[in-house]
């Protein structure tokens, strides 16, 4: 897709590749049964556009093999106990599944 800086929306990830800009988007999915299931519908995506999927796993991360160690990682959880009251409230509930709640919006 050929365009031009101006034409970039705040935000929008930019790469110069063979004298025209390449867009790049990320929309959030689910895989299951051999179908990727978008959780929203990109916006100005022309049919046939080129994608990347990339499979992320849902166990979670493993803090070691990012440099963190377990006093590191019982420090941030210290700092970050100031915050689970709130998290855990009922009026953050709508944030637990952000994406299908925003399309009821």
């Amino acid at each position: 897709m050929e365009a031009t800086l101006a034409e970039a929306a705040p935000g929008d990830t930019v790469d110069f590749k063979f004298g025209f800009m390449i867009m790049h988007m990320t929309v959030e999915g689910v895989y299951q049964d051999g179908v990727i299931k978008l959780a929203e519908k990109p916006t100005d995506v022309q049919p046939g556009a080129l994608v990347l999927v990339t499979f992320l796993s849902a166990r979670g991360v493993d803090l070691r093999q990012r440099g963190i160690g377990a006093p590191e990682a019982a420090e941030l959880r210290s700092r970050l106990s100031a915050f689970a009251e709130d998290w855990n409230s009922p009026e953050m509930a709508p944030y637990d599944d952000y994406h299908a709640n925003k399309s009821g919006l």
